[in-house]
C-alpha cells in the first residue's frame, strides 16, 4: 500500500492497513505491549535474591535494571527508520521473538555480566515494541475506532508499572527471582504465534539513516540517563562524574538540534517537529510519565517499608488506582466525541493533582481507607490524560509519520520516567535526612521533664541500648514519612501548575470519530 493510499484510506474511514480477525490481532498487540512494560519494574523487587544468586555487590547490581533502559532509550530513535526500512511486519515479529529469547537468557544467568549483556539485548527489542504497538493498533482501526484502540492501549500503559512490583514479588517469593524473566514466555510464545499468522505490514520506504544524527543522539540519551540513575548514589553535582555526564548530555543535545535543522535527511522526519499539537503532546506525555511512572514506583516502597504491608496486600492497595484508570478511560472514549480534547486533558491533571493534595495528608496512623480513596482518585485523572493526549499528537500527524512520531512519544515518556524517579528518590532522602535531625534534636533531657534519654539507656546496659535503637528506627519511620509528605505536596502544586498546559494546543475534536484536521494531510 502506498502512502497515497494510506491518506485515502483515513479519509474514507478505512484501516490504513487491512487485517483478519481484528479483534484477535489487538489483543496479541497488546498483551506482547503488557509484557513489555512489566519488565521495566517487576524486576525490581527481586534485585536483592539476583545480587546474591549473580555474587553482585549494592553497587553494581543497579546495572541490571539501569542496562536496560539505556539499551531501550538509545534504541527508540531508530524505530521509524528500522520499520521502514525492513518493513512494520517483519521489524516488529523480530523485535518480540528477540525479546522473548533475552527473557529467557535472563533466567537462565549464571554471573552479573551475562545478565546484564543479556538485560541489553532485552531492552534493544523492547524500544521497537512500545512505538510499533501504538503504530499497529491506529493502522488496523478505523478512523472511528482509533479512540477506542487508544483507550484499550492507555489502560495497559497505566496499569503495568503498577502491578510490574506486586507481580515480581508473588513471583519471587513463591517461585524464584528467574521467574521474573520466565514468566514472558507462556505469555509471549503464543502471542507470536498469533502475530506471525494475522499482522500486515506497511509498506517498505527507502530511506536513509542519519548516523551522526543517531550518534550523537545516542551519546546524550545514554548520558541522560546515567546521570538520572547514578546521581543519587553519587551525591548529584558534589562528583566529577554526575558534571561530566551532564556537560555531555547538554553539548550532544545541542549538537543534534543544530545537525538536524542543517541536514537534509534528519533522524527524524522535520514534519514532526513542525507539528504544534505533536510538540504539545509531547509536553504532555513528558509530563505524564513523571506523573504516573514516579508515582508506580514510589508507592509500593512506601507501603513496605513505612506501612509494613506485604507484597500481595500493596498490590491489593494499587488496584483501585488501576480501577479508576479503567473507568476514566471507558467515559473519556465517549466524552471525547462531545468535548474539546484539551478540556479533557486538563480536568485529567486536576483530577491528579487533588489526589496528590489527599495523599499529602496522609499519616502512619490511618487505614487503608485513604490508600484506596486517594488512588481511586488518582486513577480517573491518569485516565484522562493518555488517550486524549496521544490523539491529539496524532491529530494532525501525516499517517506515514505515525511511527516516527510513536517512537518518539514513548522516548519522551521514558525520560521524563526517569526524570521523576530519580527526583522522588533524591528528595525523600535528602528530606529524611533533614527531618531525622529535626525530630533527634526534640529527644533531649530538655523536651522529657525529668528523663535524661542516654543516661537512662546507660544504666540499663544492653537493654537501654536496644531502646534507643527502637528509638531511633521510629524516628526514622516518622522522618521518611514526613519526606514523603513533601514530595507529594511538592508535586501537587507541580501538577497543578502545569494543568492549562494542553489548553496552549489548538483546538482538537473528534467528529464522528475522524480527527479534525486529518483532511488536510
Amino acid at each position: 500500500m502506498s502512502e497515497l493510499a494510506l491518506g485515502i484510506s483515513t479519509l474514507r474511514d478505512e484501516p490504513a492497513l487491512a487485517s483478519r480477525h481484528q479483534g484477535l490481532l489487538m489483543a496479541a498487540v497488546m498483551m506482547v505491549t503488557l509484557m513489555q512494560i512489566l519488565d521495566m519494574t517487576i524486576a525490581n523487587v527481586a534485585l536483592p535474591h539476583m545480587q546474591s544468586s549473580l555474587g553482585a555487590t549494592m553497587d553494581t547490581v543497579s546495572w541490571i535494571l539501569t542496562s536496560y533502559i539505556i539499551a531501550t532509550v538509545m534504541t527508540i530513535p531508530l524505530v521509524g527508520w528500522v520499520s521502514d526500512k525492513f518493513g512494520s511486519r517483519r521489524t516488529f515479529l523480530y523485535a518480540v521473538a528477540g525479546f522473548l529469547i533475552a527473557s529467557a537468557l535472563c533466567g537462565a544467568a549464571t554471573s552479573l555480566t551475562q545478565m546484564v549483556l543479556f538485560r541489553v539485548l532485552q531492552g534493544v527489542c523492547a524500544a521497537f515494541i512500545g512505538p510499533m504497538s501504538q503504530t499497529i493498533l491506529f493502522d488496523i482501526n478505523r478512523p472511528s475506532k482509533q479512540a477506542s484502540a487508544m483507550s484499550m492501549m492507555g489502560m495497559v500503559v497505566m496499569i503495568a508499572p503498577i502491578t510490574g512490583p506486586m507481580l515480581g514479588g508473588i513471583l519471587t517469593d513463591t517461585l524464584s527471582w528467574r521467574w521474573v524473566f520466565y514468566v514472558n514466555l507462556p505469555i509471549g510464545i503464543p502471542t507470536l504465534i498469533i502475530l506471525a499468522w494475522l499482522l500486515p505490514s506497511r509498506p517498505i520506504v527507502p530511506r536513509r539513516l542519519d548516523r551522526f544524527g543517531f550518534l550523537i543522539l545516542a551519546i546524550a540519551l545514554v548520558s541522560l540517563q546515567l546521570m538520572l540513575d547514578r546521581g543519587q548514589h553519587k551525591d548529584w553535582f558534589d562528583s566529577w562524574e554526575i558534571i561530566i555526564e551532564l556537560i555531555i548530555a547538554l553539548s550532544a543535545v545541542w549538537i543534534f538540534f543544530i545537525h538536524s535543522r542543517s541536514t537534509t535527511t534528519p533522524l527524524f522526519p522535520a514534519g514532526l517537529l513542525k507539528d504544534k499539537n505533536f510538540l504539545g503532546g509531547l509536553a504532555i506525555m513528558l509530563i505524564l510519565g513523571l506523573a504516573n511512572v514516579a508515582i508506580a514506583a514510589v508507592l509500593p516502597t512506601m507501603f513496605q517499608n513505612l506501612f509494613g504491608y506485604s507484597a500481595i496486600d500493596t498490590g491489593l492497595l494499587l488496584m483501585p488506582r488501576g480501577l479508576g484508570v479503567m473507568i476514566s478511560m471507558f467515559l473519556t472514549r465517549r466524552l471525547m466525541q462531545r468535548m474539546d480534547l484539551r478540556y479533557l486533558m486538563s480536568a485529567g491533571y486536576l483530577i491528579c493533582a487533588a489526589a496528590l493534595g489527599m495523599m499529602a495528608t496522609w499519616s502512619l496512623e490511618m487505614n487503608s481507607g485513604p490508600i484506596l480513596s486517594s488512588g481511586f482518585i488518582q486513577g480517573l485523572g491518569l485516565g484522562m490524560l493518555f488517550t486524549p493526549a496521544t490523539m491529539a499528537a496524532f491529530s494532525t500527524l501525516p499517517q506515514q509519520l505515525r511511527p516516527d512520531g510513536a517512537s518518539l512519544l514513548n522516548l519522551v515518556r521514558n525520560i521524563g520516567g526517569s526524570f521523576g524517579i530519580s527526583a522522588i528518590f533524591t528528595l525523600i532522602s535528602r528530606n529524611s535526612q533533614i527531618s531525622h535531625a529535626d525530630l533527634s534534636g526534640h529527644i533531649t533531657q530538655f523536651s522529657l521533664p525529668g528523663i535524661d534519654p542516654l543516661a537512662a539507656a546507660y544504666r540499663l546496659g544492653d537493654t537501654g541500648l536496644a531502646a534507643l535503637q527502637l528509638l531511633d528506627m521510629e524516628i526514622q519511620r516518622q522522618a521518611a514519612m514526613i519526606a514523603y509528605l513533601d514530595n507529594f505536596y511538592a508535586m501537587t502544586i507541580f501538577i497543578f501548575g502545569v494543568a492549562l498546559l494542553p489548553l496552549l494546543l489548538k483546538p482538537i475534536f473528534l467528529n464522528n470519530g475522524d480527527l479534525e484536521g486529518q483532511d488536510d494531510n
